[in-house]
């Protein structure tokens, strides 16, 4: 390519070379007038009097000039002659300043100010600027006047082919259906060159395909690029890349080329069908699986993506269609066969299925190509499981008569192992079902009978289950549902069903069908009759009972209404009614009650307990004049029987209980008159206290009047240290209550008047 570039530029300035020196023999007038692109004006010269006879010379402007052309990227040793500029006014004596400017002037373009030529100081770039806008004028050298009007030229930049084409929008991403024809339009690329493309092949450009072949073409002209190979398939090979190369020069050799890559991805259409991997399937169920648990699994699998791969499922025959059924897995595309009614291993041991996979969705361009489905086998083996033991029956009836003794035959009910193995059967009563175990059966062969008799009118039925296992099995069992029905004998005899009385009316001769022999009855001679019957039953073998009829006779009004069937009514006033006797009744028991209310609250008035009120000071208040002698100070007495000393002759006894003895007045002891002696009495009365055990536990006041005996210790009396100083507060008794206001007072005073002193 750089070959190519320097032969190019080699011409450029070999012609440029030619060219100057042309202009320089037109300069020296040895040369034709016009040559190439060169135009010569040639001067006229008019001749004009002037006021004074003189003759003026005017010189029209003319310019040998011409559109400059320079080449861009030159890069030669020299500066370019770009051209050159001469005026008709100039005689070649030096006399002529030529001036350039405008673009690029005086820095791109510098100009010779004698011979007018113009050359490039700088390497040009038609890309960067296509031409240049100058403007040139011819002055007097010694006056700098113009001697003829500015005039504008323009300098062109050649082109040379110095820019590559370029894929501005690449890489590029294409999509394609497989199974295209021959020619499908996939994607059209692009490239640009910035060279001009008015000027030579140096941006015409021709499309060719590097990569990609067999499969893809690019027109060359357009950058169109097709598929070129029939039947390409997805599912053999989903992606291609392909590289496209765009050359200028009109693709000849010496143009310059660019490339870019095309990745073409095949999209899927529905052109496979779906597929078995095997032609028989294998599978196993246990004959204990309840409907709707899962067997096993299949798939058909189809190459094909997203609803073209979709795959739908059906059993067309088989001897299992009414024992399974197929569901599909939406998720995993698989075919799910489930177990639709319950097997036995005993009665049928495999079932096949003819099972079919099909797409739903098929193209109608590839229809031809079908079918779009696929069968196989599916074989299913039913697997031996240990099952409780199956009754003969699903319900068992019997009936046994009432009263039948202890160990009468019900019934039996028989179950078996419906196993290959046929183990014995086990059976028994579940207590829940006979609470009070009315019946029991051998374990061994299932006979029912009763434990003791039965009664009819006590339960007519009996609802039983019964239970068999295999034994050595796994512990299953299978239950059964016996009615038992009580047949009835005749052990009851008859007897009325109420005890209700009969009413009869006085004044009436008959009632019901009890016929009246008498005329009339009268209540105040007998009011109430007892009529023996005797009532016989039908039965085998026949019962009678003899029940007793209660006949009571009532007072009746003309419409024959019973009013009283009483005798009381007649015994008092005629003129009251059986209300009014009731109120009156009534008032008497609520006056009385309220009398004996009355006395009882006036007793206990009059004779109350030995209570004392809340501000009594006397419980237990112990008086210590001396030092205390041990047990002995606490003799006391009943300060009570001193406020009444006339009490002492007799017995008193507690008047909040009765007293189950009395002591009667112990001999010796003669009544105590008005001046009794003190010392004497008190010691009657401890003596009597001690021994008297219905004594009541009054509170007493002990008094110690003398020096008691026997005590060891010194005095525990708390009577001197109230003198003595104390840390103590006794402030808090304030809040205590009144229960403590004594104490509070006492303590409180002396407090006080100590904080006085």
């Amino acid at each position: 390519m750089w070959e190519e570039l320097r032969l190019q530029v080699f011409f450029l300035c070999l012609g440029a070379a030619l060219w100057s020196a042309a202009a320089a023999a037109t300069h020296r007038g040895s040369g034709p007038r016009e040559r190439g692109h060169r135009r010569h004006l040639s001067l006229h010269r008019h001749r004009e009097r002037g006021k004074e006879g003189q003759v003026l010379h005017r010189s029209k402007r003319g310019w040998v000039w011409n559109q400059f052309f320079v080449i861009e990227e030159y890069t030669g040793p020299d500066p370019v002659l770009v051209g050159r500029l001469h005026s008709d006014v100039d005689s070649g004596n030096g006399n002529i300043k030529y001036i350039l400017s405008g673009e690029g002037a005086g820095t791109i373009f510098v100009i010779d100010d004698k011979t007018g030529n113009i050359h490039a100081t700088k390497t040009l770039d038609r890309e960067e600027q296509a031409q240049y806008t100058l403007t040139a004028q011819a002055v007097a050298r010694d006056t700098n006047k113009p001697l003829e009007p500015p005039s504008e030229f323009i300098v062109k930049v050649q082109d040379i082919n110095d820019n590559p084409p370029e894929f501005l929008h690449g890489p590029y991403y294409a999509r394609v259906a497989e199974m295209s024809n021959v020619g499908t339009s996939v994607i059209k690329v692009t490239a640009t060159d910035a060279d001009d493309p008015t000027y030579g092949n140096s941006a015409r450009l021709v499309y060719s395909i590097l990569q990609g072949q067999p499969y893809f073409s690019v027109e060359p002209q357009t950058g169109i690029i097709r598929t070129a190979l029939p039947n390409m398939d997805r599912e053999a090979r989903q992606e291609y890349d392909v590289v496209i190369q765009a050359k200028d020069m009109g693709g000849h050799m010496g143009g310059l080329s660019g490339t870019t890559q095309v990745k073409i991805t095949l999209t899927d259409v529905n052109d496979n069908p779906p597929k078995f991997a095997q032609g028989v399937y294998a599978m196993a169920v246990s004959e204990d699986k309840v409907p709707g648990e899962e067997v096993g699994r299949l798939k058909a699998r189809d190459p094909d993506l997203a609803e073209n791969g979709l795959v739908d499922y059906r059993i067309l025959e088989g001897d299992g269609m009414n024992f399974f059924e197929i569901t599909k897995d939406s998720e995993t595309q698989e075919a799910v066969v489930k177990l639709k009614k319950p097997v036995d291993f005993e009665t049928k041991r495999s079932y096949t299925l003819k099972v079919e996979a099909s797409n739903p969705h098929v193209d109608p361009r590839f229809a031809t190509w079908g079918p779009y489905k696929d069968t196989t086998i599916v074989k299913i083996s039913v697997e031996d499981a240990d099952e409780p033991p199956t009754f003969m029956a699903p319900s068992y009836n019997f009936e046994v008569e009432e009263n039948a003794p202890a160990g009468t035959l019900v019934g039996r009910v028989h179950a078996k192992d419906t196993d290959i193995m046929n183990n014995p059967v086990r059976y028994m009563i579940p207590r829940y079902t006979d609470l009070e175990e009315f019946f029991t059966i051998n374990t061994e062969d299932g006979i029912i009978k009763t434990t003791r008799p039965l009664d009819r009118e006590a339960q007519s039925w009996h609802n039983i289950s019964v239970s068999a296992a295999e034994i050595g099995g796994h512990h299953q069992d299978a239950k059964v549902r016996v009615n038992i029905k009580v047949k009835d004998v005749n052990d009851n005899a008859p007897e009325f069903a109420t005890q209700n009385e009969v009413l009869v009316c006085e004044n009436v001769n008959s009632t019901a069908s009890i016929f009246v022999i008498r005329k009339g009855f009268s209540r105040l001679s007998q009011d109430v009759y007892h009529l023996p019957i005797e009532i016989n039953d039908n039965g085998v073998p026949p019962l009678s009972s003899t029940n007793t009829l209660i006949i009571r006779v009532c007072s009746c009004d003309s419409k024959d209404t019973i009013l009283s069937c009483n005798v009381e009514p007649f015994i008092l006033s005629a003129g009251l009614s059986t209300g009014a006797l009731i109120a009156i009744l009534a008032c008497i028991v609520i006056l009385l009650a309220i009398v004996v209310l009355f006395v009882a609250l006036r007793r206990q008035k009059k004779e109350p307990l030995i209570v004392f009120e809340e501000e009594d000071i006397r419980e237990n208040i112990i008086t210590y004049d001396d030092e205390g002698g041990g047990e002995e100070d606490t003799e006391a007495f009943d300060i009570a029987t001193l406020q009444n000393p006339d009490g002492a002759n007799g017995f008193l006894p507690r008047k909040d209980i009765k007293p189950e003895l009395q002591y009667p007045m112990r001999p010796g002891l003669r009544p105590i008159g008005n001046s009794v002696d003190v010392d004497d009495f008190i010691k009657t009365r401890i003596s009597d206290a001690d021994n008297d055990p219905t004594a009541p536990p009054y509170d007493s006041i002990q008094i110690y009047g003398y020096e008691g005996r026997g005590s060891i210790a010194g005095s525990l009396s708390s009577l001197e240290s109230v003198t003595t100083d104390s840390d103590l507060d006794y402030d808090y008794l304030q809040s205590w209550g009144p229960r403590f206001k004594k104490l509070a007072d006492l303590y409180g005073t002396k407090d006080s008047a100590d904080d006085n002193s």
